[in-house]
């Protein structure tokens, strides 16, 4: 059974940076498109940045600029680096397969935490 799972969520003070990482297991990690996404609470959960095969990146509105999505195919693992915190950023932040075999897949998700 193909797996995520997050790691790299705390706790950081406004204007600071965290960097998430996504493992993944599943052959086909290097031919499928991954995104990060965040829920907090009484919200619902939105895609906040997602990486194809080749490294085209999409990024939402809410943190362009400021985050980094980022892959090592040889190492099964998709990374965000988060720039600039701000306290609307806190969330649980969850990765997810877009494409391919394990589409819809999830990982149980880091929580950030950030104060001002």
């Amino acid at each position: 059974q193909v797996q995520l799972e997050e790691s790299g969520g705390g706790w950081v003070q406004a204007g600071g940076s965290l960097t998430l990482t996504c493992s993944a297991s599943g052959s086909t990690f290097s031919i499928d498109t991954l995104g990060w996404y965040r829920q907090a609470p009484v919200k619902q959960r939105e895609l906040s940045a997602r990486i194809s095969p080749c490294s085209s990146i999409n990024y939402a509105d809410f943190v362009r600029g400021r985050f980094i999505i980022y892959r090592d195919n040889a190492k099964n693992t998709v990374y965000l680096q988060m720039n600039s915190l701000k306290p609307e950023d806190t969330a649980e932040y969850s990765c997810r397969y877009l494409s391919g075999t394990y589409v819809n897949t999830w990982g149980q998700g880091t929580q950030v935490t950030v104060s001002s």
